[in-house]
């Protein structure tokens, strides 16, 4: 079964491309957005005006960001966990009482031992 595909009109660093893709035409004017505002990025920083070394500059830096995510989510990036530390531990200081005794008042809803928000 083959797939139907839609051309969807973009505009890249100046230059107007048809592309023919199954997916959404909003996700893929994204994608051309996000492309040309890297070739953009790229222009502004770098002496040459030549789009072919722009474009590949462009993904170069764009592979560098996908190969640096690949990495955190291999090695996992323990920032990720630090909000919800965060509640955990102010659930934990109500439970066992470490707040002072007007914040416990106020929080009488709180059953003891259930971690609720988390």
């Amino acid at each position: 079964m083959e797939s139907k595909q839609s051309g969807t009109e973009v505009e890249i660093f100046g230059q107007t491309y048809i592309l023919r893709a199954s997916a959404e035409q909003g996700y893929i004017r994204d994608l051309a957005a996000f492309v040309d505002q890297r070739m953009r990025e790229v222009a502004a920083q770098t002496a040459t005006i030549d789009p072919a070394k722009i474009a590949i500059l462009a993904a170069l830096n764009i592979s560098d960001d996908l190969h640096q995510l690949r990495a955190k989510l291999k090695t996992g990036d323990p920032g990720r966990f630090v909000p919800k530390a965060g509640r955990l531990v102010e659930k934990l200081d109500e439970i066992l009482g470490v707040l002072p005794r007007e914040v416990r008042e106020g929080a009488s809803s709180i059953v003891p031992g259930t971690l609720r928000g988390t």
